[in-house]
């Protein structure tokens, strides 16, 4: 347990993940709750009735890791279906005076918290954060106990990923994660009122800031300030009123001197200073440091535009998975490894696959400049079959194929998107929405529940966020006709048909699946790009009888592979209405060995040719030369 005071919050070494876990939103004071906890497994789901609300639980866990990883102390992967968490917390006294909020970066799946035997909270979803207010049970210089339950039913309908629906790994399956698997912490805030999270638009055609700042308690008598700094230069500074509407809103201006576009080839980011201020005394109530990036994206014609210029998406799919701490990155500059394994790589940005990353990986994006695509952990959604499905895969292992279909859709989907949306809208690096995932759905004189939810899910996020394009769905089945991309999954390994076939698109006929199981509404001419390709499976470390497994045939050589790679990649990169792709993928995720990298991040190929392949000018990018 670590106390940090002061403006900048520093991890400590001794306890796992202690950097600070909101970076887009910091304040001075904060409590780092990770590392060892009492823990207990409830595979009955008995627990409550136990009395373990009350009780010592038997086992030590390390938080943030899931109970299934390796990092935990724990390694359980058998179905777990509740587990128990309970510490008791010192609360610094210094608190004094003040509301003290608990936060959980993620817990998977319902969570309920409890403080001196109190419920103080619940909340649905794992990939989301929440918080519970402590202040009526925790007093500053005395201990609180605190007990977490979380209830993962991984056989139930619920927005999982890529969490295997069987006990063992399987297909496009791996190892579940319950329970806490992100940073847990305490944060004062003041009694009186306190800022929540902002909202905040860059407007490049008028060089500005646009902010919506959220209060939380009574606005009467304060007012709103914000300041603009280019590193340590303070460059603009603007207020309001507050009390005046639901929350004020305010436009910070960048000096023509002093404008820079946040873009890969120069991610510069503008630190933000907020306070919210006393009129009368001009004593600061509460305050929190944000940042911003100046850049717009748009479309045009067939291009998706960054500053008004084409660039190619050279995206590569990642999975956020570790070996040892399975959706939970061992440490903050695992994060960054993978960024920049992918920038060496050739790529300029990813996929954030059917996971909702962390914050502290979105904001190395931003400062990195790379590229992403915001996703939601929905894998499994079928519009077809009246029950949950299963398969069989090519290895003989039977998987259910659906964990959840269109007509049991829980509305929970919903509103978890909302929470990721709202969590998210501020980093500059993030270029894109789509909601969904691969669903099978063949359409037919009916309009189907699953229908209604995949056009909410648009809708919402449409309406959350104007400023970036919308994908309805990655891959098929698209059913939204207003959708600003579209897209389709190709893994085809021949690069001579590959091209043949979306050669197409430049006579106006992309490819778009048609199957016995799913179709798509029409193409209308929105920008198109293959958002999965490749996936061309090697893996030298490979024992014989092992499950692994790629996209078709694995080449014999090395040279096979380069020589595959290169035409895959060339096939889109010359096509001049395909404004992007997306590889699978960027590591081998447990069985499925089909990365330009090992599992653990080692190397497999000779990334000189792999980066080559990628760096001739698009032709997209040429039209506006």
């Amino acid at each position: 347990m670590v106390y940090h005071k002061g403006n900048n919050p520093m991890p400590t070494p001794r306890i796992p993940r202690s950097e600070y876990p909101r970076p887009q939103f910091v304040r001075a004071d904060w409590l780092c709750l990770n590392g060892p906890w009492q823990f207990e497994i409830d595979q009955g789901d008995s627990g409550l009735d136990r009395g373990l609300v009350a009780k010592p639980l038997k086992q030590r866990i390390t938080v943030p890791f899931c109970p299934e990883s390796k990092l935990s102390g724990i390694g359980n992967t058998d179905f777990l279906n509740a587990v128990w968490y309970r510490r008791d917390v010192m609360i610094p006294k210094v608190w004094k005076g003040r509301r003290i909020l608990l936060h959980f970066q993620a817990s998977d799946y319902d969570t309920f918290v409890w403080a001196n035997g109190v419920e103080v909270g619940r909340h649905r979803g794992g990939m989301t954060p929440f918080s519970c207010d402590l202040t009526a049970q925790a007093v500053p210089g005395k201990k609180v106990t605190l007990v977490v339950r979380a209830r993962d039913n991984a056989r139930e309908s619920m927005p999982s990923g890529k969490q295997s629906w069987v006990h063992g790994n399987s297909g496009c399956h791996y190892t579940r994660t319950t329970g806490i698997w992100q940073t847990v912490w305490l944060e004062p805030v003041p009694r009186r009122a306190h800022l929540l999270r902002p909202k905040i638009t860059p407007d490049v055609a008028n060089a500005r800031f646009s902010i919506e700042q959220p209060i939380a308690g009574a606005q009467a008598g304060l007012i709103y300030r914000a300041r603009l700094f280019t590193g340590k230069k303070q460059i603009a500074e603007t207020s309001c009123q507050c009390g005046g509407g639901f929350y004020p809103r305010l436009d910070l201006n960048v000096p023509a001197e002093h404008v820079r576009l946040w873009s890969p080839e120069d991610p510069h980011l503008y630190d933000i200073e907020l306070e919210l201020v006393d009129a009368a005394s001009d004593r600061v109530v509460d305050s929190a440091r944000s940042y911003a990036g100046l850049r717009s994206v748009f479309i045009d014609d067939m291009a998706i535009k960054l500053n008004g210029k084409p660039v190619f998406q050279r995206l590569v799919l990642d999975q956020g998975y570790y070996a040892d701490g399975i959706l939970t990155a061992p440490t903050d500059a695992a994060l960054v490894r993978d960024i920049k394994l992918s920038l060496a790589a050739g790529f300029n940005g990813a996929r954030l696959h059917q996971k909702v990353f962390e914050e502290r990986f979105l904001y190395h994006c931003d400062r990195l400049g790379y590229l992403v695509w915001g996703e939601f952990s929905d894998w499994g959604l079928g519009g077809m079959e009246p029950v949950r499905g299963w398969w069989k895969n090519d290895d003989g292992t039977v998987v259910r194929g659906g964990n959840h279909n269109g007509s049991d859709y829980p509305a929970t989907f919903l509103t978890q998107w909302m929470e990721a949306l709202m969590r998210d809208y501020n980093h500059p690096s993030i270029i894109g929405w789509c909601p969904l995932n691969e669903s099978l759905r063949r359409m037919d004189e009916r309009i189907t529940n699953h229908d209604d939810v995949m056009r909410g899910l648009f809708v919402a996020t449409k309406a959350a966020d104007f400023t970036r394009p919308v994908l309805d769905i990655s891959g098929y089945s698209h059913t939204v006709a207003e959708s600003d991309v579209y897209d389709a999954h190709d893994y085809d390994q021949d690069p001579k048909t590959f091209k043949q076939r979306h050669d197409g698109l430049l006579r106006d006929e992309p490819y778009v699946r048609d199957e016995l199981l799913l179709n798509n509404i029409a193409w209308r001419g929105q920008p198109y790009f293959v958002s999965e390709f490749g996936g061309i499976r090697w893996n030298p470390r490979e024992q014989s009888g092992s499950a692994s497994w790629g996209y078709g045939n694995a080449p014999k050589s090395l040279e096979e592979f380069y020589t595959r790679f290169e035409g895959l990649c060339a096939a889109l990169l010359d096509n001049p209405r395909m404004f992007g792709y997306c590889y699978t993928q960027l590591t081998d995720v447990f069985q499925e060995q089909n990365g330009i990298y090992f599992f653990d991040r080692k190397k497999k190929y000779d990334l000189k040719r792999v980066y080559a392949a990628q760096q001739r000018v698009a032709a997209i990018e040429k039209l506006d030369a």
